[in-house]
């Protein structure tokens, strides 16, 4: 059964200096799909030759015969071309159809990028693609993924961080990899080719919101009510209007941490086997540990509840400061 590629191996195509002809992104992550496009579009074909080169689409404006006319089209000046069609979902199924016989014989010099916002396997073009093994997934990383993800790209950065400090930043930052992204490029800047490590990443973000967000987690964790009020006010002063929303997610997130940490504890496991159970970093073990004897399971699904309706309220266009301090007065009682 035909399968989606991962990135990565586009990626190290792409450092070989050989693509596929033909290539579909989709995908829920648009941070990394965007990057790879960039790399592929700033290494594929030399920047001089760009304007002769590279040629963008987008589906429902351009022709189907008009793509396919660039695609065949012999480079110049340069080995290779890339055309790039965007919004591939907004072509008809009948406009799709055109793209099969070029997908049967390719140009091997043009490298043709299709991304959707929406895939549909069942229809032929989206199946011949799968089955070429052209169709490239950026599925959003899950927890586990993020640290590992940190480490390939900081090395692609040039940057010396070690295991540790990627989880402390994920830790702080969250999932969000355009924001991950942008703490490495802040650290770059600061440390240079110098080692970073845990103590160089908390002192280049202890006043960042960021790390706001990383404090009010802990203290609400640890049900301390008067630093948890005292905490959210400094991040509502310094945080945009989605702010609200940031903390809800990571205060879901933080509460499911603790209820898995607490079935581990409670079916007979110790701390050290949190990190590999929990997937969490090995330094944050009795830090979670200690903070989910504060947490009856009932409670947590209570709080889980309280921020599914904190959410609906946010939504509706309540006051941000009145929910989060009525979520944090109610989560630390």
């Amino acid at each position: 059964m035909a399968r989606d590629i991962q990135p990565e191996a586009v990626l190290r195509q792409l450092k070989k200096g050989t693509l596929n002809p033909v290539y579909l992104f989709h995908g829920e992550s648009h941070f990394r799909l965007e990057k790879l496009l960039t790399e592929i579009r700033d290494t594929f074909v030399p920047e001089t030759a760009h304007d002769l080169n590279v040629q963008l689409f987008y589906g429902g404006e351009a022709q189907a015969t008009v793509i396919l006319d660039a695609a065949r089209s012999l480079p110049f000046m340069c080995p290779n071309r890339l055309i790039i069609v965007r919004r591939t979902e907004n072509f008809s199924p009948s406009a799709l159809e055109h793209f099969l016989p070029y997908l049967e014989k390719p140009v091997p010099s043009t490298c043709l990028i299709f991304v959707s916002a929406k895939t549909n396997f069942k229809t032929r073009f989206y199946k011949k693609i799968r089955e070429k093994g052209w169709s490239v997934c950026f599925h959003k990383l899950r927890d586990q993924e993020v640290v590992p993800w940190l480490r390939r790209t900081a090395r692609e950065m040039g940057i010396d961080i070690d295991g540790e400090a990627c989880a402390f930043l994920f830790q702080m930052v969250g999932n969000r990899l355009q924001d991950l992204y942008s703490e490495l490029e802040k650290l770059s800047l600061r440390y240079g080719q110098g080692h970073i490590g845990r103590e160089e990443v908390k002192e280049l973000a202890i006043f960042s919101r960021a790390y706001t967000v990383f404090e009010l987690m802990d203290e609400v964790s640890f049900r301390r009510a008067e630093p948890s009020l005292r905490v959210l006010n400094r991040f509502l002063e310094e945080e945009d209007r989605n702010g609200a929303l940031k903390v809800l997610g990571m205060l879901n997130r933080q509460m499911r941490l603790i209820s898995h940490t607490k079935r581990v504890l409670e079916g007979g496991g110790q701390v050290r086997d949190l990190p590999k159970k929990v997937g969490i970093p090995g330094f944050l073990g009795n830090k979670i540990a200690q903070q989910s004897r504060k947490w009856k399971f009932e409670e947590i699904e209570d709080a889980l509840q309280l921020l599914y309706r904190s959410d609906g309220l946010l939504k509706r266009g309540s006051s941000e400061r009145t929910v989060l301090e009525n979520i944090v007065i109610s989560l630390c009682r």
